[in-house]
């Protein structure tokens, strides 16, 4: 079963790369789609899951250290966990 969900977080786009360069080129298992947009308070990431389990182990094991380490060099403190907004996915249609 798929697990999706939204969240937003106060950085921008510099900071969101180098998050994203901290987290290396490798694909992450069970990522099906993740897309981040700019908003009035900082940026809004919509991603999509093979499974809860998925998430938890990358947010635990690669996305963390890296955000904890980037983000709280960038803002000077470690801003609490952003409030999720779990979607209730239909279908996720990826292109190749």
């Amino acid at each position: 079963m798929s697990y999706a969900f939204t969240f937003e977080v106060p950085i921008d786009s510099a900071v969101y790369a180098r998050i994203k360069e901290g987290l290396g080129p490798e694909k992450p298992p069970g990522l099906v789609a993740h897309l981040v947009q700019r908003t009035a308070n900082g940026l809004r990431y919509t991603d999509v899951w093979e499974s809860e389990a998925d998430w938890k182990r990358f947010a635990e094991e690669r996305l963390h250290p890296v955000v904890d380490r980037v983000v709280t060099a960038a803002l000077g403190f470690r801003p609490p966990e952003p409030s999720v907004q779990r979607l209730e996915m239909v279908d996720a249609w990826i292109g190749t």
